[in-house]
């Protein structure tokens, strides 16, 4: 099963984009937290950054809330793809929007 469950706040203004069909996708980073305590028993906070992928009826949703430093739930699949940058494969994994809710 391919399934992931988030909540972060948006760090990144989502950007427009169209894929190699043409249909239109919102990109946008969102950052989450997660604390723990390290080997001192020290409380300490790890921050991650997941690039989140929006399409269709969602686009219009994440473009009128996803303001830097929204907190957003954002549930969604794993997808790969990759791009020819200068001759280079570059690989990327991003999380696509299946529900998303503004909190």
């Amino acid at each position: 099963m391919n399934h992931v469950n988030l909540i972060g706040t948006v760090g990144t203004i989502p950007r427009l984009a169209k894929d190699g069909s043409g249909k239109q996708v919102a990109r946008f980073i969102l950052s989450t937290k997660e604390d723990y305590l390290d080997a001192s028993g020290i409380l300490k906070a790890r921050n991650f950054k997941h690039l989140i992928s929006a399409w269709g009826r969602w686009i219009p949703i994440v473009v009128e809330f996803g303001k830097e430093g929204v907190e957003l739930a954002v549930e969604g699949r794993l997808t790969n793809r990759f791009y020819n940058s200068n001759g280079k494969v570059n690989y990327i994994t991003e999380v696509e929007v299946n529900d998303l809710i503004v909190m």
